[in-house]
């Protein structure tokens, strides 16, 4: 099975290898009063003057996954962004997703979010992802299947 950190590495060289993004970190912190919220992966946009934050979620898009960006986008706005900074922006990742769903739960969110699915990502990068038989196989997957790894 394809491990947490060599899919966000591979994630993190695809990014960086545009020349467009810095890294600032994995499993980044946002613990504002130490409630444990993390973002799998945070890039710096060097030409839109903004930060990335990217979550992975080895099933298929649900409504709340919206939420916890939110919560990371304003935190990151409010409490990480320096003066100058454009507001940062969220792109979750996921096995698949219904269109419609997805709609309707951006359809009332203030920030900057976008929501791809795993054959959206480009060829080279789907050969890192787990297959469904590894996801259901897989102890690390045996409790609650929606949160990221």
């Amino acid at each position: 099975m394809v491990e947490y950190s060599t899919f966000i590495n591979n994630i993190k060289a695809f990014f960086l290898s545009t020349g467009d993004f810095c890294f600032i970190g994995n499993q980044y912190p946002l613990d504002i009063i130490d409630d444990g919220y993390r973002v799998d992966l945070l890039l710096y946009h060097k030409r839109m003057l903004r930060r990335v934050a990217i979550d992975i979620y080895i099933g298929e898009f649900e409504p709340e996954y919206v939420g916890k960006m939110q919560y990371c986008l304003t935190v990151l706005d409010e409490t990480i962004k320096p003066p100058g900074e454009n507001p940062p922006i969220g792109i979750i990742i996921c096995k698949s997703k219904t269109q419609m769903t997805v709609e309707y739960t951006l359809k009332g969110s203030n920030n900057p979010i976008g929501v791809m699915t795993y054959d959206d990502l480009p060829e080279s990068m789907r050969s890192f992802l787990p297959s469904p038989a590894e996801i259901v196989s897989s102890e690390s997957c045996a409790g609650d299947v929606s949160r990221n790894w």
